[in-house]
């Protein structure tokens, strides 16, 4: 019999390929030859699995029949986890029918899950299928549910896979490190400058204290912040300011810059201009005003400028809810474009404002960055677009200005797009190092170490709707029945702020698309089909053949 040459085709394949793929099959071993490395779990999120240390379970409720696309979430779910399990064996899992276990949605809902309903296509019927795509993770005595499904608006169902499966290992290991963190970081929220009151507040605080110790920081003397305070303030990991109206003291400033240069992470939405549309609804005209807060100074140390003057998109704006008839005495409403409620939308990478709806601003003003500010880096989070118009206040805002959205009113120019949002991060320096103020402070510190910060320009992108004295979800629009991604922007904001393992990075992944042509589909469907049946039966038949010739030619 002929010898089989190791070096031929046949040698490598019998000699090397197939031992090795028997190794890799039983030693557990799996490779990642995808371009974009979607099955390597990065290096932080290793760390994190490993830092756990009781038993952990996540549930995950993907399991029964459901359409094609949700196989593929299931799969990479069971996959992920899967790596997770190699990495840390007190991290266990399991897919659970809610189904075939009996579940009511009633159950569900009060975990937190919301129904996703799908039609289903089966022989020219539609009937309908009722999902819940959520993980619930259980972790000592605590447990918490998460969406394993992106929502966002405007995109189709396979951008929708695509997203869900990018932010699958930021969703899970962000939740896991939360749930098995046993201390959680504090945050401050200023509450003594007429800041939102708690029923406007209510829904960021909701979202803070999933994953975060929040409360109020009150001066202990009633008026305004002191040294006496700071040993309460060393305690935040962060510090929250919105929408403050009433002016800080120049002691204050340097009890929040020592804050800064201590460390403390920060996070303010600012109005520098007084414009309420509930006053602007009642009257039908209103002046809005320029806001002095005193700390203009303050953020010029870090490359910021707020400018008070109102910001107009005629491209990215939300709807304005009027009523504008009456018929047989019941109003008529009508959503109509409103310019001074200009909508930010995600046109970059940044993983604060990657995969969420568009954030509702209401009337905001712009901010500037200043150049030439050492070792701090300014990134954009959200800007208005390319037709822009600033209205310098005071200056009058009508409702009949709905009418005319692409007329220039009075003391309005137009503009390039305009800066709502920014994160600073760096080593930040004292605006007081060279200050007699410094004396002021024991401990002064003249530079602080890596640290960030986030600057909104509208003090309202953090305020809930009250309706009848019931607060409301944040980023929720009832009149239009509209949910924007205000909430998702802030919880990314403070994760953002407070994320020391470097876990947001994760939502930077990208996963490129590789889909099928549809349309090609349907044409060349019967194609498709004869092809994967015909050759395979071909085959065997001449391989049948072949033996059945050889057999009859050796034995006569």
């Amino acid at each position: 019999m002929k010898k089989i040459n190791a070096k031929s085709p046949l040698g490598i394949f019998l000699f090397v390929i197939i031992p090795l793929v028997i190794i890799l099959v039983y030693s557990g071993i799996r490779l990642d030859l995808t371009k974009e490395k979607r099955y390597t779990l990065s290096d932080n999120t290793v760390k994190v699995l490993e830092s756990v240390k009781k038993p952990l379970t996540v549930e995950v409720y993907l399991e029964g029949d459901f359409p094609a696309s949700f196989k593929q979430l299931q799969s990479e779910t069971k996959f992920m986890l899967e790596e997770f399990r190699k990495i840390n064996p007190k991290i266990d899992f399991k897919f659970i029918d809610p189904i075939k276990t009996k579940m009511s949605q009633d159950t569900l809902m009060a975990m937190g899950m919301q129904p996703s309903i799908l039609p289903d296509v089966k022989d020219g019927k539609i009937s309908q299928i009722t999902l819940f795509p959520y993980a619930v993770i259980k972790y000592a005595n605590d447990g918490v549910s998460i969406p394993l499904v992106v929502q966002q608006a405007g995109i189709d169902a396979d951008q929708q896979l695509t997203r869900s499966i990018e932010g699958l290992e930021y969703s899970l290991v962000s939740n896991i490190k939360n749930i098995a963190t046993d201390k959680k970081k504090k945050i401050g929220i200023l509450v003594n400058h007429d800041e939102l009151s708690p029923d406007e507040f209510q829904g960021f605080m909701h979202l803070a204290m999933e994953n975060y110790d929040a409360g109020p920081i009150i001066p202990k003397n009633q008026t305004e912040l002191s040294v006496a305070d700071v040993p309460l303030l060393k305690q935040m990991s962060a510090l929250v300011i919105a929408k403050p109206r009433k002016a800080f003291t120049d002691n204050e400033k340097v009890i929040l810059d020592q804050y800064i240069m201590n460390g403390g992470k920060t996070l303010w939405m600012i109005d520098a201009v007084n414009a309420e549309m509930d006053t602007l609804t009642r009257s039908k005209k209103v002046m809005p005003f320029p806001v002095d807060i005193n700390m203009t100074d303050f953020f010029f140390n870090y490359g910021v400028r707020i400018n008070p003057a109102l910001v107009k998109d005629l491209k990215k704006f939300a709807l304005l809810r009027l009523v504008t008839g009456e018929v047989s005495g019941n109003p008529q409403y009508t959503s109509l474009p409103w310019p001074y409620y200009p909508l930010g939308i995600a046109e970059n990478n940044n993983p604060v404002t990657k995969n969420i709806n568009p954030v509702k601003f209401e009337f905001p003003t712009s901010i500037d960055t200043l150049g030439g500010r050492k070792n701090i880096k300014t990134k954009v989070l959200f800007e208005s677009s390319e037709r822009t118009l600033l209205k310098q206040v005071p200056n009058y805002v009508d409702l009949k200005e709905i009418a005319t959205v692409d007329s220039l009113g009075q003391m309005e120019k137009p503009s390039t797009p305009k800066i709502f949002a920014v994160a600073l991060e760096g080593k930040f320096n004292s605006a007081y190092a060279s200050r007699i103020e410094r004396k002021s402070y024991p401990g002064f510190k003249a530079s602080s170490p890596e640290n960030k910060m986030i600057v909104i320009a509208d003090g309202d992108v953090g305020r809930n709707k009250v309706i009848k004295g019931k607060p409301l979800p944040l980023g929720v629009d009832l009149l239009t029945n509209e949910q924007f991604g205000n909430e998702q922007f802030l919880r990314n904001a403070l994760d953002y702020l407070l994320d020391d393992s470097n876990l947001m990075e994760l939502r930077n992944r990208n996963i490129e698309e590789r889909l099928l042509d549809r349309h090609r589909i349907t044409e060349e469907k019967t194609n498709w089909q004869w092809l994967n049946l015909l050759p395979p039966l071909a085959i065997i038949g001449l391989i049948g053949g072949l033996f059945f010739w050889l057999r009859k030619k050796k034995f006569g």
